[in-house]
């Protein structure tokens, strides 16, 4: 059974220190497969809105376990991809 897995990591802004969340998704075909079609989602700081493609080489990142994500979208919902 194909299941998509949200991955979340947080590391300091490099222009504020404030906050910043990065997402990607990957997708694995079984329970024992390793992922593939890995997409990233982006980051953002929650403090000043910068959105860096990068952690900084010197900040610590923390990486969050991956979790199940069933896309629950009802029929007739639009999905903004390009934000």
């Amino acid at each position: 059974m194909r299941r998509q897995y949200l991955h979340l990591s947080a590391y300091s802004c490099h222009e504020c220190a404030g906050p910043v969340i990065a997402g990607s998704i990957a997708v694995r075909e079984n329970e024992i497969s390793k992922e593939t079609d890995k997409r990233e989602v982006g980051a953002i700081c929650l403090s000043c809105g910068n959105r860096p493609n990068k952690a900084t080489e010197t900040g610590l990142i923390h990486d969050f376990p991956p979790t199940l994500w069933e896309s629950a979208k009802p029929s007739g919902a639009i999905c903004r991809t390009n934000v």
